[in-house]
């Protein structure tokens, strides 16, 4: 790659950066609320509602989609915004293989359910990177993420069957997150979750207490004392020390 492509590529990336920098408030506030809408769509059972979350759902799912190809088309579809944003790439596909739950006539019913994970994974990590647009404090950050992770993994857990109620899944996943106690169920699926659920319990409330210590502990420092002044002679001889001035002259 020449110099000179290398540049514009750099060039295309940061007026992309510029763009979505823009844009994070009011894609910070879809991506959230595009949360609720997906756990609207695990819990409604009226056809008419489920369509209607359904509908929303894509509705959103497009502005992501149209947001990401504008960034994309900024930076002119270069190879560096490819190798910076993949991971996004997948996460704005996995949903479209809802469009593949026809085949669950054929037998293909782990990729219906793949699907219908990978969306509700997809909202999670989506709602968690608003909330990073939206808080700039640390604090309010890790509860806004805390509270995104608690209703992504309540969501998971009922998907799969393991709680009959949500309202049992979501108090055992906000336990789990919280403390990191252990869940109910003893599928895989459910230990698996669980581990993931304590590391993050352990790791983001040590933070927080971090954090919670180091401003508490920010006006406790004993004000720094007064460096005591080196004596210097002065121009007639005189020992300036500490405000003191005293004369010392030889003979």
């Amino acid at each position: 790659m020449s110099t000179a492509t290398a540049r514009s590529e750099r060039a295309g990336l940061e007026r992309a950066e510029a763009a979505a920098a823009r844009l994070d408030r009011p894609m910070g506030v879809l991506g959230v609320i595009f949360l609720f809408v997906v756990l609207g769509q695990l819990l409604a059972t009226g056809a008419g509602v489920i369509t209607a979350f359904t509908v929303v759902g894509w509705i959103f799912w497009s502005v992501f989609v149209a947001e990401f190809l504008l960034r994309a088309y900024i930076a002119g579809f270069s190879r560096a915004f490819w190798t910076k944003n993949w991971w996004q790439v997948v996460f704005l596909l996995v949903p479209f293989l809802r469009f593949f739950r026809a085949l669950q006539a054929l037998r293909f019913v782990r990729l219906a359910r793949f699907a219908r994970f990978g969306g509700i994974v997809s909202a999670g990590i989506r709602g968690s990177r608003s909330a990073g647009r939206l808080l700039s404090s640390r604090i309010g950050w890790l509860a806004a993420v805390t509270a995104v992770v608690v209703l992504a993994s309540s969501q998971l857990l009922y998907a799969t069957g393991t709680h009959d109620s949500y309202a049992d899944a979501l108090f055992e996943a906000a336990m789990a997150t919280i403390t990191g106690t252990g869940l109910t169920p003893t599928t895989s699926f459910a230990r698996i979750l669980q581990v993931l659920l304590a590391v993050y319990s352990v790791a983001v409330f040590a933070t927080l207490a971090g954090s919670l210590g180091a401003y508490f502990l920010r006006g406790a420092d004993p004000a720094p004392r007064a460096a005591a002044s080196v004596p210097a002679p002065a121009a007639d001889g005189a020992f300036v020390r500490a405000g003191e001035v005293s004369t010392d002259r030889e003979g």
